[in-house]
């Protein structure tokens, strides 16, 4: 749902820049809820206030709610079946290589430079390894940022 979000409210609609689209993201991460609802709520904020955000938001929900009660209600009887088993194997391939393309797109607008690298490098250390919370991992990125201007302030005193 993620490049289509990024298509559709960046490229298409232009209700938000390719830098505001990826700190929705980023801060849709760490609220609590779907990324792509908050981040529907955050562009629907922008664009028309908290009308906008609870229209984004049903909007967002409405859809997939009908959808998988659909599904669900279908699913129960098939769900056995070899072609529904190879249908949904499918599925998780195509999610997967839309997830990889999702981050090739924001890496190429975020990771600019040596320092960006090393805090993927210790980002994914810290997900994959330790399995922290992204709330502290982005937490954290953040106190860092705003902590990097002072350091290199007092380096260069």
């Amino acid at each position: 749902m993620l490049p289509m979000l990024q298509s559709e409210v960046v490229t298409k609609r232009g209700w938000a820049t390719e830098d505001e689209i990826l700190d929705y993201f980023a801060i849709g991460q760490c609220t609590p809820g779907i990324i792509f609802v908050n981040t529907a709520t955050f562009v629907g904020y922008k664009r028309k206030g908290v009308i906008g955000a609870i229209a984004a938001t049903l909007g967002s929900i409405f859809p997939s709610v009908i959808i998988v009660m659909i599904i669900a209600a279908v699913l129960n009887n098939f769900a056995e079946l070899p072609i529904v088993q190879h249908a949904f194997g499918a599925i998780r391939v195509v999610v997967g290589v839309l997830i990889v393309n999702a981050v090739i797109g924001m890496w190429k607008k975020s990771v600019v430079d040596k320092l960006c690298v090393a805090i993927v490098v210790v980002a994914f250390i810290l997900s994959a390894i330790f399995e922290l919370s992204p709330l502290w991992i982005v937490l954290g990125a953040a106190l860092f940022g705003v902590a990097l201007p002072v350091l290199k302030g007092v380096r260069e005193k």
